[in-house]
């Protein structure tokens, strides 16, 4: 008797695993805007910081890249909050136990991060008009405006991590399947890389449509630059994306289980 070939012959337990995994495709797919937006935390964000005033004092003077604890400080002082007032008050209209399910949560985060990208964008704008206003805006000088304007930009973007990023993390593990469940961490972490190359693809992009249509917009000397518009086309592109979540999330089909087995629709 011939030896069944697995690549010609499946079991039905292997097709709804595959199904597991397809569902969750676009979901995966709608989170590299968040990602792309947490891309700009550690690049742009600390360069508009280096451009600021910075002193704490007449002797002391902070780094720019301190300023990313602020994201993780926030989850932590947030956290608390979350599990202590938000989910109870959230659970008596819901009736999940969980106060939200975890799509929700997801879509909640990626709407922080607009929000996040678009006071970037108004602090930005504020930046240049301080620096026109002191006779900065062609000289690669510090501009008179205190680097505390963007602290909100980074606690929303912690706000949008808790959200989001915990999100992802609970719905992969969740609806993978049981003996894949350690892909689910992978393609969390996998979202963010590819959110990185979409954001370096992005402002390629913009670099060589602003060139033949005038300045780059994306120069070394930000005071000479175009930062804000830039944040603006990352929120329209952002804002898009959720109204694709928001489809994605309507039409999604949830794993069933029965006693810690699934149950095939």
């Amino acid at each position: 008797m011939k030896a069944r070939n697995p690549w010609r012959l499946c079991s039905v337990n292997q097709v709804e695993q595959v199904k597991l995994i397809v569902r969750l495709i676009p979901v995966w797919a709608c989170t590299f805007a968040y990602a792309i937006i947490v891309a700009q935390v550690h690049t742009f964000f600390i360069k508009q910081a280096s451009t600021m005033n910075r002193s704490l004092g007449p002797n002391f003077e902070i780094s720019p890249a301190s300023l990313q604890v602020i994201p993780g400080i926030t989850i932590l002082i947030c956290v608390p909050i979350y599990d202590k007032f938000f989910v109870p008050t959230i659970r008596n209209f819901t009736k999940i136990p969980s106060g939200i399910n975890t799509l929700q949560r997801v879509g909640v985060g990626l709407g922080l991060s607009i929000l996040t990208i678009a006071i970037a964008a108004l602090v930005e704008s504020k930046r240049i008009h301080v620096a026109i206003k002191h006779g900065k805006a062609d000289t690669n000088a510090i501009v008179p405006m205190r680097v505390w304007w963007l602290v909100p930009q980074f606690v929303i973007m912690g706000m949008s991590d808790l959200f989001t990023y915990v999100g992802m993390q609970e719905l992969f593990y969740d609806q993978m399947p049981e003996d894949m469940r350690s892909m689910g961490s992978a393609l969390t972490n996998g979202a963010i890389g590819v959110g990185a190359f979409m954001s370096n693809a992005i402002i390629a992009t913009v670099q060589e449509i602003s060139s033949k249509w005038g300045n780059p917009w994306l120069v070394n000397d930000l005071n000479h630059a175009h930062l804000d518009q830039f944040y603006w086309i990352l929120a329209v592109l952002c804002a898009l994306d959720l109204v694709v979540f928001v489809f994605v999330a309507k039409w999604f089909v949830w794993k069933r289980t029965e006693e810690g087995q699934v149950v095939i629709p």
